[in-house]
């Protein structure tokens, strides 16, 4: 079962990735021509390719569909990302938008890489290759599992989405609105005399 649920976690976190992607082919084009790795001509054909490969091997890897094949598969594409990703920030060139997940919340703002984004990739990578070389195992731990990874990775995927717009604790605009109390208060003060 902890196969299955790995291999489906790998799963649903391609399928998060691609799915977004699919809607803007010219942005995830200028994505993988930014990371400056290939040339134009092959950057282009990797940005049309890409969401719909994250797509289909994420499927695969849910249903468990020749485990060694899409774990190997999987492995790979984290491997060229945390390569793409480690020569990026060698250079020095963090203003980068990865292309992770939905290009950093649709905005055009530029996003920023990260160390993070890196092991991630490289996290993911092994992971992908644990898929590759586990043990055959039977349907029913493939469903349990794949249950499992599905229902973490959705956990996950909430959680950030109710972060997006839910702040615990004080926020940027408790400051200013402080502040504008105060000044609010001295202006009520002095206008009464």
């Amino acid at each position: 079962m902890v196969w299955a649920a790995l291999s489906s976690v790998i799963g649903a976190v391609l399928l998060v990735a691609g799915l977004p992607k699919v809607r803007d082919r010219a942005r995830m084009i200028r994505v993988v021509r930014g990371y400056k790795v290939l040339p134009d001509g092959v950057a282009a054909v990797v940005g049309s390719a890409l969401p719909y490969v994250e797509i289909l091997l994420g499927i695969a890897l849910i249903l468990g569909i020749v485990p060694a094949l899409t774990g190997s598969l999987s492995a790979l594409l984290f491997a060229a990302f945390f390569v793409g990703l480690t020569i990026n920030l060698i250079r020095g060139r963090l203003e980068l938008d990865c292309g992770c997940f939905a290009f950093g919340g649709g905005t055009d703002e530029i996003e920023h890489i990260g160390w993070w984004h890196s092991t991630r990739a490289a996290t993911l990578a092994i992971a992908g290759s644990a898929v590759a070389l586990a043990p055959s195992i039977t349907v029913v731990e493939r469903i349990t599992g794949a249950g499992v990874g599905v229902f973490a990775v959705t956990v996950v995927c909430v959680g950030l989405y109710v972060r997006s717009f839910m702040s615990f604790g004080r926020r940027p605009i408790d400051d200013y609105l402080t502040n504008a109390a105060i000044e609010m208060r001295a202006v009520s003060t002095i206008s009464r005399y």
